[in-house]
């Protein structure tokens, strides 16, 4: 075999300016061959003999030879070292210039072959795009739609793609989503689904793609499948589920997408997607669950959903998930209730439905996405709510938890969350016994912390708390103040020329505030406060330079 492989590359090489003559095509199917029964031994053949620089030139005229000589490029480019080679003899234009032709056969092998060429590289796949292929393919994918295995090349070429970022603008100006969403009605074929599948996710994180998908009716697709599967045990069955209620939750994330579907909360698919909550399979509750939280992106529409029993719903759902509960349906229960808690209009009704009670079941968990999203709940539900900040914030057992959680380092976003929470109950209730309660359970020295994050506003909401706190009950606070140094805290915040104003303005309050205790009031005159706060009468800021006298007054009074 080598030797006819030899024999009949040297005859290539000597005919190949004659393409459409018979020895060059017998030669082809001699390669053909060779490649069948060892590819890398045949292809390393090929390179060393020269023959890669010869391909353009036969491929250059369509005749007979124009698909053997494209699968000949596709069999060898399977090889990883041939790729560069196959690049650097400049077969890459000649190749994408046939995705022109009306031959099924041709059109096939040089699909291949590009693909083979580009497999796993970014920058060849990107060369392909910025050459137009993307509109070339769509259209083909329309044209041969009834040639199964020319559809499949396109597909494959879709999904590797619609990975890049640069091609969905492209792909956003084709009928890719009419094509795709027609092909996917057609199919009863798993594997061909799922083939489908794989490109619609990566081009649905598209927003104008997303709309475009909704508009070409893939959602009654995805509920037929989800309609289809939901009751089914097969493995196959279960994973096409998840597929289509997991893209149903992706185009709900473009907001012109999320709107449409919604319509207003008559939609049909809206109802649809609220069925899956109350169902005993967890991926639909999950779908369900999320779905909701994105339709919760806005005022209006989070108001409709809480006037229309949707809370109760969902408190339902986690109460089937309190103990041994699935992680994930918890956390996606609990972020579209957070979300739903936005509005100032929802906060009463969502109390009054009990939603902190069930909430508060979860505070056991030891699952740090269920901790945040518990936390940021808690937080939005108790916004402008006075009474239940201090209901809440009276509750031993959580400010407990809370003052845990402040210290989990290894969880940056619980231990925000947990700090935020602590200071929105002392604010939200203004109230002695939430602020005794945060004394007892140790929470003052987080407070402080929290005073010199790198966020302003947690800064701010740090600041305030500690200024209600002194302002309420400084006897028993005065220790932790002193054990926190909260007094060497705040010069550092007047010192410092990158405090924002506000941060300025609420430490020089607390200031004034801690004044009424001895141990606090010796270490600001040792710290020359008046001095840091003689400086800020001239700021440029008018409130605080307003405030700097104020304050400058009250030191020189107590001095």
């Amino acid at each position: 075999m080598a030797d006819n492989l030899c024999e009949a590359l040297k005859t290539l090489k000597l005919s190949s300016a004659d393409s459409a003559s018979d020895s060059v095509e017998s030669c082809l199917d001699c390669l053909l061959k060779a490649l069948a029964q060892n590819n890398v031994e045949s292809s390393e053949k090929i390179l060393e003999m020269g023959i890669l620089p010869l391909m353009p030139s036969l491929l250059a005229t369509q005749n007979s030879c124009t698909p053997k000589v494209a699968n000949i490029i596709a069999e060898v480019a399977k090889n990883e070292f041939m790729r560069s080679p196959c690049v650097e003899a400049g077969l890459i234009p000649p190749l994408v210039q046939l995705l022109n032709c009306k031959d099924q056969e041709v059109l096939l092998q040089t699909g291949r072959a590009l693909g083979n060429i580009c497999y796993d590289s970014h920058t060849l796949q990107a060369q392909l795009i910025s050459m137009g292929v993307i509109p070339t393919l769509v259209k083909l994918l329309g044209v041969h739609s009834q040639n199964t295995a020319l559809t499949e090349m396109c597909l494959i070429a879709f999904g590797n793609l619609a990975e890049l970022e640069s091609s969905k603008e492209q792909f956003a100006s084709t009928n890719i989503a009419e094509e795709l969403v027609r092909m996917f009605r057609k199919q009863t074929e798993h594997e061909k689904k799922e083939m489908i599948f794989e490109v619609l996710a990566p081009l649905a994180e598209n927003d104008v793609i997303k709309l475009q998908l909704v508009e070409a009716g893939l959602v009654e697709c995805l509920l037929d499948v989800v309609g289809q599967t939901v009751e089914s045990d097969r493995e196959e069955e279960i994973a096409q589920l998840k597929t289509a209620s997991d893209l149903m939750v992706l185009l709900l994330l473009g907001d012109e997408s999320m709107q449409k579907l919604f319509e207003g909360g008559k939609g049909s698919v809206f109802q649809r997607v609220l069925s899956w909550v109350p169902s005993n399979n967890h991926q639909l509750q999950l779908a369900g669950a999320l779905a909701i939280a994105n339709f919760a992106r806005n005022d209006g529409n989070c108001i409709h959903m809480v006037d229309t029993g949707i809370v109760q719903m969902l408190l339902e759902l986690l109460d089937r998930h309190v103990e041994e509960g699935n992680v994930t349906v918890q956390h996606a229960a609990l972020s579209a209730l957070r979300n739903l808690a936005i509005p100032v209009v929802n906060k009463s009704k969502m109390l009054t439905a009990g939603v902190a009670d069930v909430v508060l079941k979860f505070l056991k968990s030891e699952m740090p996405p269920v901790q945040f999203k518990l936390l940021g709940t808690l937080r939005m539900l108790i916004d402008t709510q006075a009474d239940a900040a201090d209901q809440l914030g009276t509750k031993q057992k959580l400010v407990e938890r809370l003052v845990e959680w402040c210290e989990a380092k290894d969880h940056a976003g619980v231990m925000g969350e947990s700090n935020r929470l602590l200071s929105a109950l002392i604010r939200h209730s203004k109230s002695k016994d939430v602020v005794r309660s945060v004394i007892q359970c140790g929470g003052v020295k987080h407070l402080v912390t929290m005073a010199t994050s790198e966020h302003m506003i947690m800064q701010n909401e740090a600041l305030v708390a500690l200024g209600l706190i002194a302002a309420l009950d400084l006897d028993s606070a005065e220790k932790d103040f002193v054990g926190a140094t909260l007094v060497q805290v705040l010069h550092k915040l007047l010192t410092e020329e990158k405090s924002a104003p506000e941060i300025k303005y609420n430490s020089m309050i607390l200031i004034c505030s801690v004044m009424g205790s001895e141990p606090l009031h010796k270490e600001v005159q040792s710290l020359a406060f008046i001095d840091v706060v003689s400086k800020l009468r001239s700021h440029e800021n008018k409130t605080v330079a307003h405030q700097a006298s104020l304050t400058e007054q009250r030191l020189t009074a107590q001095s």
